[in-house]
Order: C-alpha cells, then structure tokens, then sequence
C-alpha cells in the first residue's frame, strides 16, 4: 500500500510539472496559476495545519505568526541581496531564488510523505486519507516546482531535476518514517516558515510578473488557482 501510494505522488507530482514544461511557451498563465496556489495552499493547507498542531501541543499562535513573518522577511532579503536588477545571470545559472523556492517545496513534500507514514502507523484508515490529502495537491506542487525554477531564469534541465526531487520526495518521506519522527513542536515551527516562503513566492515573487499581461485573463488564472487549492482542502478536511 505505502509503496503504490508513493508510486502515486511520484506520478502525480512528476506530471503537473512536466505540463509545465511542456507549455512554458504560454508561461505568464503559469505563473497566475501558480501565483494563487501558493497563496492558497499559504492560507488553506500549510497555515491551518500548523496552527492545528499548535493548538494540540499547547503552543501560542503568536509564536506561529512571528515564524511566518519572518520567513517571509527572510526570502523577501534574499532574493533582494542575491537579485540585483541591475544584471541579468545567464541562462545557465540563472537565479538563487529558483532552487531556495523550488527547495523548499522538496522539502514540503518530504514533510507530506513522512505525514503519511506517520498516518499509517496509527491505523491504515488514517494513512489513505492523509496520502489522498497528499495527492490532490501534488500536480500543482509540480507546476509550482518548474514555474518557479523557469522564472528565476533556471534552464529546464535544472528544473526537472527539482521536479524529479520534489517527486521522489514523498516517497523518501514516507521511508524517513520507519526511522525516526518529528517533534510536533518543531513541525509546527516548520510549517510556519513553509507558510511565509510560499507567500512570498506566491505574493511577491509570481504575482508581479502577471502584471506584465491581460489582467483579467491573468486575474481569472490566479483566481483559479486559489479556488483549486480552496476546493482540494475542503474535500480532503471533510473526510
């Protein structure tokens, strides 16, 4: 069952962000798209997941609000020291935000898959409605993974090797589960400052390159981006 449902995540997450390759000649659509999933798993997913947790082990909100903030000071100050406007990197290159952002998608997947191993050791009921939480946000974690690789001018051999972690990293995460386990504490810290990149990323890194085209087509784009993400998590918490 662990070993078909990784298969699965592989799969899914491996053919959203191939799709995006694919189309990367209408990559401004993308980046809408992306733009409001971000923003939507931010506020629908990963935030209301650590506060969850949080509530559960006795740890004030605030401290999740203060992680949040500053992760997302923290992206906003990289990618001002690393990105200079005033040059363009080669193609080859590219920018450090591509593999920061792409990163830290990896690593939110590797959190999903060891989320349904640690699901599964409490009872197999649990596990399957953990992993299909899992699986219906993994085609857009792989659009997410090439869009953000493509924009910070990363060559598209960068950003399937991302896109091939990203896929393998549920799986992994599933494995890392049958050796050691994370303090809930921590996992809500984790997803805190998961919450402040993906805003960033989504908020101040996507967002502003769509003002470069039709705003209602790409206003309509985002927006469907967050009713996605709005419809996925409300089927997957009514489980």
């Amino acid at each position: 069952m662990l070993l078909a449902l990784a298969l699965i995540t592989f799969v899914s997450t491996a053919a959203g962000g191939l799709v995006a390759v694919k189309f990367r000649g209408v990559l401004q659509y993308f980046f809408a798209f992306s733009s409001g999933a971000l923003i939507g798993i931010t506020f629908f997913d990963v935030l209301p997941e650590s506060l969850s947790i949080a509530s559960s082990v006795g740890l004030p909100s605030r401290y999740l609000m203060i992680t949040l903030v500053a992760a997302f000071i923290f992206f906003s100050l990289l990618q001002r020291f690393f990105l200079t406007h005033h040059h363009h990197e080669d193609e080859e290159h590219g920018h450090i935000m591509g593999p920061v952002g792409a990163g830290g998608l990896v690593i939110h997947s590797l959190l999903d898959g060891a989320a349904i191993g640690i699901a599964f050791q409490v009872n197999s009921s649990m596990g399957i409605i953990v992993a299909l939480a899992v699986i219906s946000h993994d085609f857009t974690d792989g659009i997410n993974t090439v869009v953000i690789m493509l924009k910070n001018q990363q060559n598209v051999r960068n950003a399937r090797i991302f896109l091939f972690m990203d896929a393998a990293a549920p799986g992994v995460g599933i494995l890392c589960t049958s050796f050691f386990s994370i303090s809930e504490t921590v996992l809500a810290f984790i997803l805190a400052a998961f919450a402040g990149e993906f805003l960033y990323l989504g908020a101040a890194n996507l967002l502003p390159e769509t003002y470069l085209h039709n705003r209602w087509k790409m206003g309509a784009t985002m927006i469907f981006g967050v009713l996605l993400i709005f419809g996925l998590t409300t089927v997957v918490f009514s489980l």
